[in-house]
């Protein structure tokens, strides 16, 4: 029988792995493409895996995940700024999640709109209300709950920039977070995209990623980690 257990999606293998060293009986299950690390954290049985790059990766590794008995979903990583007021290094917490290059709008459908199924996947409140106060412990971070806008473009141009906070109002964007939402809400399993802001709109800011990776890392393990301690009602310990 699958024991119930939350899953954390990183984007990044500094992510995974500053996860995965504090990661009990550990024992690692591999499938075409994807390997998944099971074991507890916090007493808190995990399955954690880096799901790979674009809304096709993170479908199919989301798909693994709940097969193998996640009933709570924790996707990490880093997003460009939409919104104005972000800057590099603030947290987003989805409030829920869109395709920004999904377009049949020649058929009639609001431009992001998957025909047949709704136009945004919302994230869980708890999961949101849970990472909101982990994130808020990180220090010299802004932390923004918003939409988070998915699509398999990496999203430089400062035209595109201002398209996608025009048509969908989201806080920042991606290419994964869409793509989890819509596997877990086909399945009724709550989940929260938590991202990390890696550039801006105006791209003013000068980014050494050898200096910044390693920073994601360290806020990422420290929401999740402030996440189960609230998830297991080890708040205090």
């Amino acid at each position: 029988m699958l024991v119930a257990m939350l899953a954390i999606i990183g984007a990044m293998d500094e992510e995974i792995e500053v996860l995965l060293a504090d990661l009990q009986a550990r024992e690692d299950l591999t499938f075409p493409g994807v390997t998944l690390h099971r074991g507890a954290l916090d007493g808190v049985p995990v399955l954690l895996t880096r799901g790979g790059i674009g809304k096709v990766n993170a479908a199919m590794t989301t798909t693994y995940l709940l097969g193998q008995g996640a009933t709570r979903v924790i996707f990490t990583g880093v997003a460009g700024a939409l919104h104005p007021e972000l800057r590099v290094g603030d947290i987003v917490v989805s409030t829920d999640c869109v395709q920004h290059d999904v377009d049949v709008t020649a058929l009639n459908y609001p431009l992001g709109t998957v025909p047949g199924e709704s136009a945004s996947w919302a994230a869980d409140p708890i999961l949101r209300a849970v990472a909101l106060e982990a994130a808020a412990e990180v220090p010299g971070v802004q932390v923004m709950e918003g939409r988070v806008a998915s699509g398999d473009q990496f999203i430089a141009a400062r035209e595109d920039v201002q398209r996608l906070w025009t048509a969908f109002g989201a806080a920042c964007a991606e290419m994964e977070g869409a793509a989890v939402a819509q596997v877990c809400a086909k399945a009724e399993v709550p989940f929260v995209v938590i991202r990390s802001v890696s550039d801006t709109a105006d791209h003013s800011a000068e980014v050494d990623y050898r200096e910044f990776m390693p920073q994601v890392a360290r806020h990422a393990k420290q929401v999740v980690r402030g996440m189960l301690a609230r998830l297991s009602g080890k708040a205090s310990a």
